[in-house]
Formats: C-alpha cells, sequence, structure tokens
C-alpha cells in the first residue's frame, strides 16, 4: 500500500509512492512491508517486499535503489543501478535518468521526494535532525540544480515523519539546534517532563525547504509514532521494548 500526495500525482512524467508498512511478506515486528535491509528481517524476504514496490511503479527491482543511509548530509547524482551491498553512503539520491527510481527508507525520520518535472530531474531525501540541520536539503538541491533542475521549479513532499507530540527530547538536543541559530527555539515545545521538550521536526523541514527558494514544499501531515498499524517507528519500537524495527520507503521516478 503507498500514499500519494497530489503535488506528483499531477505530474505525467512521474511516479512516486510513500510506502506504508502494509503489503508484503515479513512477519512479527517486521509485519508486512519492511523494506529495510538494515534491519534483522530476512534478506530475501526484505528482497521480495523491494520487489513489490518496484512492481507498483512499474519498474524491475534492480531499478530501485536506496543509500547506505548515514544521517549525513551527502547528496549524490546517479545514472545507474548499483547492487545493494554497493550502496552509497550518503542521505539523498538524484537522478535524471528515466526509469531509475530513487528512495529513501525511514522509521520517524523524514522522507522526502523532490522533483523539477519540466527539467526532468528528481531526488529523494532523508531528513532526519542530523541531515536537517546538517544540510541534506540544499545539498539534495544543488545536486539537482547540476543535472539542470531549477530551484523555482522544484516541488517537494515531506511524507510520513515522527510528530511533535511524540518527539520527546532532552536539553542537549535542544542546545545543539540553539547553537547553530537562536530562532530554531520555535520548533520546541514544553515537553511533559522537567528539562525535556517537544520537538517538532516535520515544521523544522518544512522551515529549511522554504528557505531554499523551491516553488513548492507540502507536508502529508502523518505520524509514523501514532500509527502503529500503517508506519513503523523506532521510537515507537523503544517505549515498547521491542529488539528491532521495519523501515518503509518513499520513492520518486522519471517516466520513460
Amino acid at each position: 500500500m503507498s500514499l500519494h500526495h497530489p503535488t506528483f500525482t499531477h505530474m505525467h512524467a512521474i511516479r512516486h509512492g510513500f510506502f506504508t508498512r502494509s503489503g508484503g511478506k515479513s512477519n512479527g515486528l517486521y509485519k508486512s512491508l519492511n523494506c529495510g535491509y538494515g534491519s534483522d528481517d530476512d534478506r530475501n524476504t526484505v528482497s521480495a517486499n523491494r520487489a513489490y514496490v518496484a512492481e507498483q511503479l512499474t519498474l524491475t527491482p534492480d531499478h530501485l535503489l536506496t543509500a547506505y543511509q548515514v544521517h549525513s548530509a551527502k547528496a549524490l547524482i546517479i545514472d545507474q543501478p548499483f547492487k545493494s551491498e554497493e550502496r552509497p553512503q550518503v542521505d539523498a539520491l538524484v537522478t535524471n535518468k528515466p526509469g531509475l527510481a530513487v528512495a529513501v527508507l525511514t522509521a520517524d525520520c523524514g522522507p522526502l521526494l523532490l522533483a523539477d518535472e519540466q527539467n526532468r530531474v528528481v531526488a529523494a531525501a532523508h531528513a532526519g535532525w542530523k541531515g536537517a540541520i546538517g544540510g541534506i536539503i540544499e545539498a539534495t538541491i544543488l545536486e539537482m540544480e547540476k543535472l539542470g533542475a531549477e530551484r523555482s521549479k522544484i516541488h517537494a513532499v515531506l511524507g510520513p515523519t515522527i510528530s511533535r507530540a511524540n518527539y520527546e527530547v532532552d536539553d542537549a538536543f535542544k542546545h545543539r539546534f540553539l547553537e547553530q541559530d537562536a530562532s530554531h527555539e520555535t520548533f520546541f515545545f514544553e515537553g511533559n517532563r522537567p528539562g525535556h521538550y517537544q520537538f517538532d521536526l516535520p515544521a523544522f523541514i518544512q522551515a529549511q525547504m522554504q528557505k531554499t527558494g523551491i516553488k513548492t514544499s507540502f507536508d502529508m501531515g502523518r505520524c509514523t509514532y501514532a500509527e502503529p498499524d500503517t508506519f513503523f517507528s523506532y521510537r515507537r519500537s523503544t517505549h515498547l521494548n521491542e529488539p528491532d524495527y521495519g523501515r518503509q520507503i518513499a520513492a520518486i521516478a522519471l517516466t520513460s
């Protein structure tokens, strides 16, 4: 099962999907569309799940590509498939090659899909708090521009991400943000415990997107933590003392 946003469904040259945890072959903690090779799920089952996602995008499995995500601010242009064991250690993939889906895996962090349909450039970025504050959004757009994209023509959509209500952080976390820019105070709200705050990651990502000067940026407004039947969540699994968690995938591709 996948979610779609009108921004991209209205673009004839674009296929995309923010896939939920439903529709796959995994069991137990990973039920059922776990697409993360980084989990302890059976690798063959994960491959079957990814093949299903590729099929939904009318692509072959080897043309659905994800990076080895490391919470960095590194983006990379790709123009051909690579093997899973050769995944680059970056947090955004960019392409202008038709029939090649760039994708990200998340379980609370922000999955960002971007497209300049007119200049035929797409990207997928993994925006956790480290990447968002570190510059992954700007880095992704710079790589898109290298392929001919124009900021004034780029549209972006933030998929399911942990919400403010479910993202408690401590003083040290908040301090990192205020050290960079005191105005980041606006993304922190009173928590339920002394010395703790509720951090609005989706709003922070949206604010960073708006600074770039792209044409539009939308937030789907879905919380990974709050919808256990629909999304995987690292933080929810931690709170439940579960030994591991699955990852959902978000992907975008240019049509041939």
